[in-house]
């Protein structure tokens, strides 16, 4: 049993949430969705591996090459390390390995995410030698998007009329896999190049406040920025929502690959932006960018909230008296009260209300699978 303290009318109330309740509810959501995956013929047709989300009420399956492609057998891994049920661990064998082949990928930053949250989690539970090699091979692939002068993994190849070498705040959680295949490979390359991304991005894409712009575009013959810009979020003095997110699970994550307490400053210094912003609502979850004028008549984050919400969690062990925990406990609380599918809707997605990138006008107010991986990671820490 989960406690979590909120302040209801300046005082604290404890209320809870049972986490062996919330995987039970997150098992049914998933048997749903398996059904409606092996019901899209057409996904089959066009070998599309992995469910993305649900708009106007329709299954958005993607490939292997999708940057989303490996959350989904990510969850199946994190429902088998809830339950020990060898059916979850055989589903997540089947779904993980159609991942497999984007490990000599090299046309993307976002092996972390389609890699090593599967593969990483399936290594983690089963010691399989065979992920162990996808993890190598895939920190292998990743490692020639990095340029030494700039000091920092290219993330786009796309939109080069508007950008030369863009970098964005998500790609900081890729770094988890080069250092993760140091430890594996013994080949200290990879912990270089993620303590070299880590560092140049600290230095260059924060504001004194530690919000941060999400893509900034480098001149790799001098390593100067060229520009600092936004895709996703409101515009380029905003402070998007999940991009927060992502830079506090990612120096959070950093510092306990490293123990520099640079690292450990800076998500302190993230998070303290994060859960004091003025326009953060009561309930913790976040508007899709904090500076949008038309709050609060705009689309909510509950990606955001579940990835802040399992930083905390980690963070919280390294400053164990700085409440964090109770924080992440109200995300927490937040998300498993308000913003759960009811029972077999959504096509079986386990969260709601997450926006995936307003400006495009793509993914807006719905169900999508890194909002259900990060959710369930958060459910895990909180035990």
């Amino acid at each position: 049993m989960l406690l979590v303290l909120s302040l209801a009318s300046g005082t604290l109330s404890a209320q809870k949430v049972n986490v062996d309740k919330a995987f039970a509810a997150a098992e049914k959501q998933t048997i749903v969705l398996l059904k409606e995956i092996e019901n899209d013929t057409a996904a089959i047709r066009k070998n599309q591996v992995s469910p993305r989300t649900v708009e106007h009420g329709k299954l958005t399956m993607v490939s292997s090459r999708d940057w989303t492609s490996g959350f989904f057998p990510a969850e199946l891994w994190f429902l088998y390390a809830h339950s020990k049920d060898q059916k979850w661990l055989d589903l997540a064998r089947k779904y993980t390995e159609k991942i497999k082949r984007e490990q000599f990928n090299t046309a993307t930053h976002d092996l972390g995410f389609m890699i090593y949250c599967p593969f990483g989690n399936g290594y983690r539970l089963t010691g399989d030698t065979a992920y162990r090699n996808v993890i190598i091979q895939a920190a292998k692939s990743l490692s020639t998007r990095f340029n030494p002068v700039a000091g920092v993994i290219k993330s786009w190849d796309h939109n080069t009329s508007k950008w030369k070498y863009p970098v964005i705040i998500d790609n900081m959680m890729n770094l988890e896999l080069l250092f993760e295949a140091t430890k594996l490979s013994g080949d200290s390359s990879f912990y270089k190049i993620a303590v070299a991304h880590a560092n140049t991005t600290m230095k260059n894409h924060f504001r004194p406040d530690f919000s941060s712009w999400h893509v900034l575009d480098y001149d790799t013959a001098t390593g100067k920025v060229l520009q600092k810009l936004t895709a996703q979020g409101y515009n380029n003095a905003s402070s998007w929502a999940r991009g927060q997110a992502w830079a506090l699970y990612g120096y959070t994550m950093c510092y306990r690959e490293t123990k520099n307490p640079v690292y450990l400053a800076q998500a302190r210094g993230i998070a303290n932006l994060i859960l004091t912003h003025p326009s953060i609502p009561k309930d913790g979850i976040p508007y899709w960018d904090y500076n949008d004028p038309k709050i609060p008549n705009v689309s909510r984050d509950a990606s955001a909230a579940a990835i802040t919400a399992s930083a905390l969690y980690e963070l919280n062990t390294y400053v164990p008296g700085a409440g964090y925990k109770n924080k992440a406990d109200k995300l927490l609380y937040s998300l498993h009260t308000a913003y759960t599918s009811k029972p077999g809707a959504n096509k079986g997605f386990i969260l709601e209300h997450s926006t995936g990138h307003r400006p495009a006008h793509s993914e807006i107010d719905v169900p999508i699978n890194y909002a259900d991986y990060y959710y369930l990671e958060a459910l895990l820490r909180s035990k």
